[in-house]
């Protein structure tokens, strides 16, 4: 591909810029975030000793992936990265039978992959 890092800017731009603006407008307001995502996982099996940490950490690794995709940084780690933490969030809308949440995971989770393979296949560099 002639032009690789621009075109891979563009394809990772919207999904990063979702993931920072995720993390960035919950951070200002991380005990509301907490209060109302531990009050969403109520009728979970998953312990509220997990859930509240991770309630705060959850913002601040959202807006990080996203910075870390919009500036490219170790892009591969970043991919992987954010398709884990997509994965915790899939595991958690599950346990609440969140089915809508769990969709729009899964879009951001294909959205990721299809990222991952277009780096793999066409990166002329492929050493990040």
């Amino acid at each position: 591909m002639k032009d690789f890092k621009t075109s891979f800017f563009f394809l990772r731009l919207p999904v990063a810029v979702s993931l920072a603006g995720h993390g960035l407008v919950r951070i200002p307001k991380l005990s509301v975030f907490s209060d109302w995502m531990t009050a969403s996982m109520e009728k979970s099996a998953i312990p509220d000793f997990l859930i509240i940490p991770f309630s705060y950490l959850l913002p601040v690794l959202e807006a990080g992936l996203g910075i870390l995709m919009l500036i490219g940084f170790k892009i591969k780690y970043t991919l992987y990265a954010s398709l884990a933490v997509m994965s915790i969030l899939i595991l958690g809308s599950s346990s609440v039978e969140n089915w809508s949440a769990i969709e729009a995971q899964l879009l951001h989770s294909f959205y990721l992959f299809g990222l991952f393979w277009f780096y793999e296949k066409y990166n002329p560099e492929k050493t990040q």
